[in-house]
Order: C-alpha cells, then structure tokens, then sequence
C-alpha cells in the first residue's frame, strides 16, 4: 500500500494520473467509464485504500432516495416485523428501501455495505452482527453513508443506536417469576453471536443481586445463528444429564427458549403454570411465534412499532439535518411483561 496521504478525491485524481472530473464520473456511476479506465481508477482504490466521502459528495447535489435496510436475517419474523414497519416509513416518506440479509455472516455483511456504497443511499439502517461485525468496516461506511444502527448495539459504532432496553426485559421477568415461584436459572449460548445476550446476562446478575437471590447459569455450546436448534440440543443434554439448577428456565431469547420446549416436549417434560406440571419456562423478544408455542411462551416483549419508528424518524432528521460532531445519541424503549401458559 502507498505512503501516499490521501485526503480527498483531488489528492486521489492528482496520485492516480486520472483527471478529476474522470475520477467525479465514475464515482457517480462506474459504469459511465471506459473499461480501461475503470480499471486503473479501481487499482489506484486498491493501492491508495481510498474511499470517497458519499455523504460530502451527496451535500453537492441532490440525494438519492435510496434506504438501505440490513439484518442478519430477514427470513426470521422477529426482523422481518421490525423491517416490515420500517420499509412502510421509508415508503410513506417517498424513499425507496432496500432490504438486505447478511445471513449471520461478517463477510457477506461487509460486502453488502460495499453494495450499498454503490447504490449511493440517501441513508441506511443497519442492526449488525455484533461479535462478528467487521467494526473497522462500518465505521468505515458509517464516516460516508448516514447510518443509524438499530437492535443490537456496537459502541461507537454509527451516528445513533436505537434498541430495546435489555434491563428492562430481565428484570421484570425475573421478579416476576421469583414472586410466583421457584427462582429462574439463566439459559443462554455460551458464546452468543448477538451482544444483546451479554447484556441480559448481566441484568440477570444484576436483577437477581439485588433482590437477595443466587444467580445460577446454564451456557450451552453452539455457534451462529439457528438458536433454535442450539437451544433445543442444549435442553436436551441438561435435561438427559439431570444438570438444570432449577425446575423455572428463563431463557436469553425466544428463540432459544422454542428449542428448549421442544426439548421437553420430546422428553415428556411437561411445561406450565399448573401444579402438575414439571416446569416453567419464560424468555425474552415476543418472537412473533411465541404465541404459538405449546404451551405459549411467558416473555417480555419488544415494542416493534416505537423502535421501528424512531429508528426511522433519526435516519431522516440525520439525512436532513447532517450530524454533529462528537454526538451519538441511543435511544431504548422498555419492554412490557407478557405472561402466558409457560410460566
């Protein structure tokens, strides 16, 4: 790589020996070149490291209407009803979303921001991977593309956070089930892909520190995304091996706790508020299938619409008002106590 300093696209024209309208052309469509220099203006991106400020650019002339939109996965309804929200915002305002999946994969989130890039997008909304994000990346596109993170937080990362507040879930889920019954276990993934799952666990150490209680963990193995399939092997070697510390599982997530009712419906565990049965069990997100579970799932619920909303409303105020310097502000909604049949 060069030793060269490259501030700007006139230092990059003037390093690549390409003239800078050339340079301005190609930028705004690569297309409009001719092969050969496209070529040599993409091997001078390469040697220089060079990336142009799209968001300065977009200040000179009129802004695209295009939004991006990025979840690790889009087939799961959890964001699928978070997205479907935020593209009728996006509509609604006269933008014209995209929706992208990264499919619990830092490369491919990577190489979605460079298509991004390509679209030239007024602004994006962008719920990462989190442990697996290429952070140097989003910053990166962040310092270009106006880009508000959504769900799962990365510090610094983005000009704004909009989430759920993950203390609010644990907590009330915790003193609840302690006043009703046996004091919960905490069942989550031993190393989680989504940094939510950090913060639950410390709310429950939290929650269970302050009312006077002993914290009891269950770390299942498993890595990736398919939280149900992990969480239903890991309630069947608990519960094959006789090792959860209580008969009352609070699971980290909805998705985890579906596995672990399949778990014990396969092991003739019998799952419940009732005095005969074996368990309760209650978890976090209301998952749009948590309603349906057998028995239906106890859980605190995310409140969709106002995340959904906000996230947008901020994208908007930021594509139109710019961003100030050193301000990052995050914004978390609470959670509200959803008691069904599982506990």
């Amino acid at each position: 790589m060069s030793e060269t300093k490259i501030r700007n696209m006139q230092d990059f024209a003037d390093a690549s020996g390409i003239s800078r309208p050339t340079v301005s052309k190609y930028f705004h469509d690569p297309d409009s070149v001719r092969p050969t220099t496209r070529a040599r203006i993409e091997a001078a991106l390469e040697r220089y490291d060079y990336r142009p400020n799209i968001f300065a650019m977009n200040q000179n002339r009129k802004l695209t209407k295009n939004v991006g939109i990025v979840v690790p996965y889009l087939a799961d309804p959890f964001f699928a009803e978070l997205v479907r929200v935020i593209e009728r915002r996006c509509i609604n305002a006269g933008f014209s979303p995209s929706l992208f999946s990264s499919h619990g994969e830092p490369a491919l989130e990577c190489d979605i921001l460079d298509t991004l890039r390509s679209l030239k997008p007024a602004g994006v909304l962008l719920a990462p991977l989190g442990r697996g994000s290429d952070k140097g990346a989003i910053e990166r596109f962040a310092r270009d593309v106006p880009t508000v993170l959504f769900d799962s937080n990365i510090e610094g990362l983005g000009a704004a956070f909009v989430g759920s507040d993950n203390f609010s879930f644990v907590s009330q889920t915790v003193e609840y089930l302690s006043r009703t019954g046996e004091t919960p276990c905490f069942f989550e993934m031993r190393n989680p892909a989504n940094p939510n799952a950090n913060k639950r666990r410390n709310a429950y150490f939290a929650t269970m520190e302050r009312l006077g209680l002993s914290p009891n963990v269950v770390a299942i193995d498993g890595t990736g995304w398919e939280f149900e399939e992990i969480g239903r092997q890991g309630a069947l070697q608990a519960i094959e091996q006789g090792t959860l510390p209580s008969s009352t599982v609070l699971c980290s997530n909805d998705r985890l706790a579906i596995g672990f009712l399949s778990a014990c419906y396969e092991k003739g565990v019998r799952v419940g508020r009732e005095a005969e049965c074996d368990m309760r069990v209650a978890s976090h997100d209301d998952h749009p299938f948590s309603r349906f579970t057998c028995p239906s799932l106890t859980t605190a619920a995310h409140d969709y619409t106002a995340v959904s909303d906000y996230a947008v409303e901020t994208l908007f105020r930021l594509i139109e008002g710019g961003r100030a310097s050193g301000d990052r502000p995050e914004t978390l909604f609470p959670a509200r106590l959803i008691m069904r049949d599982s506990a």
